[in-house]
């Protein structure tokens, strides 16, 4: 009977052990599957890699979890990606006070809100005591947040500009700033930076002008920052950039005119004769160059100018001119002036023959001298007729003198036609009486 008690109460305990060892079986699995979180007086700091991000861009966040550890506030740092939208990633250091931790186990859960945009992934788990996540703008401008957790314990991020929110200053350029003195086009940059110097992509600029064009006035920032604009103005302008409430203001010169002038005749003159024109450029001007066009197809250059100069002008035939001087300053600027000019037809000139002996012998040589009067163009030669029984018959000179003698009596009749370079020729006569 005492047998049979005792291997009862054997038999109880071996089931109840039994029992107790499914029940741990059971339970094993539950627990493994809890997610480790930090412990009470664990220190989370949340650093950003960057002080601003783009409106369509990302940054890297770091979150450092301690046991027993100190805040930790370093400057967030980091280098944008031109063309990205992206920053990469600086070391998550900086100064924090004095204090005694370890970092927590690794696999611990760290979650993270932000106030806009999104965090990818929303969960992570430490390694070494740090988890790295990313900041995704989604096209959102304004100041982000994020805040990081884990047990009882938070962390905040410092503010983090969002496109827009993130412009601090604007610089502003034109090229060129000086257009020639009738004006033109320039193209206008402006380009948008945050508080540490980096450009912002996406950005909106508005452009704003005194007097012009501008197309457009309203222009994106690239990814490196910068939003351009063409201006299209004829006289000075001074332009203004503005993006997110901060402004810049250009301005855009125009070069001064040259000044040159040009006169010429009050009253018509002949064909043949000199036309006499006034080009003036006033001192202290940068003219490095002057054309005159006589509107014959006949042009002259006069070099640098400063002050006034006389040119003549001889026209070959009658007709109404215009006459235009052409100023070409240093920098290429280009400024014409015209006059006109009326040129009648041309009037020969008088010419009178006088002879060395006006009673000379038969056979006595004479001199005849051509003397020729009124307006006109050089002389290149003078044709001459002796009349009759004379020695020589006829003749063609360059100079205005010519030699006859005659071998019968009586009064003889010497003409001559003197031709002009330009212009109708002259004619004119003289006589000698010869005696035996």
């Amino acid at each position: 009977m005492v047998t049979h008690i005792a291997s009862s109460r054997r038999d109880a305990r071996l089931a109840l052990g039994l029992a107790a060892g499914l029940v741990l079986l059971s339970v094993s699995p539950a627990c493994d599957k809890m997610p480790l979180l930090a412990p009470s007086g664990t220190v989370i700091t949340v650093i950003p890699a960057a002080v601003s991000v783009p409106v369509n861009g990302e940054v890297e966040i770091v979150a450092t979890v301690i046991e027993n550890g100190t805040t930790s506030t370093p400057p967030a740092t980091g280098t944008p990606n031109p063309g990205t939208g992206t920053t990469t990633s600086a070391p998550a250091t900086g100064s924090s006070s004095a204090g005694a931790g370890t970092p927590v186990q690794n696999g611990t859960v760290v979650s993270f809100t932000t106030t806009i945009g999104r965090i990818e992934p929303s969960q992570a788990r430490t390694q070494n005591g740090e988890v790295r996540v990313k900041f995704f703008a989604n096209g959102q401008s304004g100041t982000a947040v994020i805040t990081a957790f884990s047990g009882g314990a938070s962390g905040r991020s410092p503010e983090l500009k969002v496109g827009v929110a993130a412009v601090d200053h604007v610089i502003l350029t034109a090229t060129p700033q000086t257009l020639s003195p009738n004006g033109g086009s320039t193209e206008i940059s402006a380009r948008v930076e945050d508080v540490s110097g980096s450009g912002l992509a996406s950005v909106p600029v508005t452009f704003v002008s005194d007097t012009g064009s501008l197309n457009p006035a309203t222009a994106l920032t690239d990814a490196n920052g910068v939003a351009r604009t063409t201006l299209t103005t004829s006289a000075k302008a001074v332009v203004t950039a503005t993006a997110g409430g901060k402004e810049k203001t250009v301005t855009i010169n125009l070069n001064a005119r040259t000044g040159i002038t040009i006169a010429g005749p009050t009253t018509s003159v002949p064909a043949g004769t000199p036309a006499s024109f006034q080009v003036t450029v006033p001192a202290g001007g940068t003219v490095r160059d002057v054309v005159v066009n006589f509107g014959d197809g006949r042009t002259q250059s006069l070099g640098a100018l400063t002050g006034t100069t006389t040119i003549p002008h001889t026209y070959d035939q009658a007709g109404t001119y215009i006459v235009t001087a052409t100023a070409t300053d240093a920098t290429g600027f280009q400024e014409g002036v015209s006059t006109g000019v009326t040129v009648l037809p041309g009037q020969p000139p008088s010419v009178i023959v006088t002879p060395s002996n006006s009673n000379p012998s038969v056979n006595e040589t004479v001199i005849l001298t051509a003397q020729v009067s009124g307006n006109t163009s050089t002389i290149v030669r003078y044709e001459w007729n002796f009349g009759a029984g004379a020695t020589p018959a006829s003749a063609e000179t360059t100079g205005n003198r010519a030699t006859a003698s005659w071998n019968s009596t009586g009064t003889k009749v010497i003409t001559v036609r003197a031709i002009q370079a330009t212009g109708p020729s002259g004619e004119g006569f003289g006589t000698v009486v010869v005696k035996p």
